[in-house]
């Protein structure tokens, strides 16, 4: 995992008109390694592209850390909320990720409910990686852009 360009930093997927974009950041002073303990936050945008008003339901999670262990997480709505997004709007929010290993993977699904007729819609979260790679070449690309300017 030495070369940040080699996986992706965020992801970005559609699925029946909703699009999600992830990212993920290390969180150095929430970690302890030498517990084997790496905390990532990551950030999710939820746009609603369709003509359909939808509320998400629930989620699911994908976990997998360097060594290939899976953790799955399931649960209800996300951050405590179940939001309802109407056409054209968008729900953010953050959270966040402890694994044993310096690195790993994220993906999943959310479910909604179009509001029309009770349809329940899977909708993909695009595999992400949590590393602390990723967020040191992120800070170095920012710094070099804004040295630029």
């Amino acid at each position: 995992m030495s070369d940040a360009t080699t996986y992706p930093l965020m992801s970005d997927v559609t699925t029946h008109g909703i699009r999600v974009g992830a990212n993920a950041f290390f969180l150095p002073d929430e970690s302890t390694p030498e517990d084997n303990e790496f905390v990532f936050g990551y950030r999710i945008v939820i746009l609603n592209e369709s003509d359909r008003t939808v509320t998400l339901l629930s989620r699911h999670w994908d976990l997998i850390d360097a060594e290939g262990e899976l953790r799955v997480v399931d649960g209800e709505g996300v951050v405590g909320q179940k939001p309802r997004l109407g056409p054209g709007e968008a729900f953010k929010y953050h959270s966040f990720a402890v694994l044993p290993t310096p690195w790993g993977t994220m993906d999943g699904h959310y479910h909604f409910r179009a509001e029309d007729n009770q349809e329940k819609l899977q909708v993909a979260i695009g595999r992400f990686y949590l590393t602390q790679e990723a967020a040191q070449q992120t800070a170095t690309n920012n710094s070099t852009k804004a040295g630029q300017d």
